[in-house]
């Protein structure tokens, strides 16, 4: 997603933002794109690979659109509490965690099951 007002023949790194909690994409910030523009951030996406895939929880909407894939899945999701527009099926939670596990430069790591309260509450104050 983009910031309202970018200009779309100068886009800077700083007019790409989250579309789950919009956060800006800075340098030390991992950030994974969907579709026709559509980011997640590492610290959404590993809040939403905590619930969706460790603890198997759906908050997703009956019959919702994937904001990175823009598929209707019936699958699990995560819905942004932040942003209820934005929606991410399990398959592209997954996609996304097994990228940027594999990126090296930011050192971003799928989460493992813990206790999922203090990763949740880790993983959102990093925003």
């Amino acid at each position: 997603m983009r910031k309202p007002g970018t200009d779309e023949e100068n886009v800077q790194m700083s007019d790409v933002i989250c579309d789950f909690c919009h956060a800006e994409w800075v340098e030390e910030r991992p950030m994974i794109e969907g579709h026709h523009g559509s980011c997640l951030c590492g610290s959404c996406l590993t809040v939403a690979y905590t619930e969706v895939v460790l603890n198997q929880v759906d908050s997703g909407l009956q019959g919702y659109k994937c904001t990175m894939c823009l598929e209707h899945r019936g699958e699990p999701a995560w819905q942004s509490p932040l942003h209820p527009e934005a929606v991410i099926c399990r398959r592209c939670i997954k996609l996304a965690g097994g990228a940027l596990h594999k990126d090296a430069t930011f050192g971003w790591r799928r989460p493992v099951a813990s206790n999922s309260e203090h990763d949740l509450s880790q993983a959102t104050d990093d925003q």
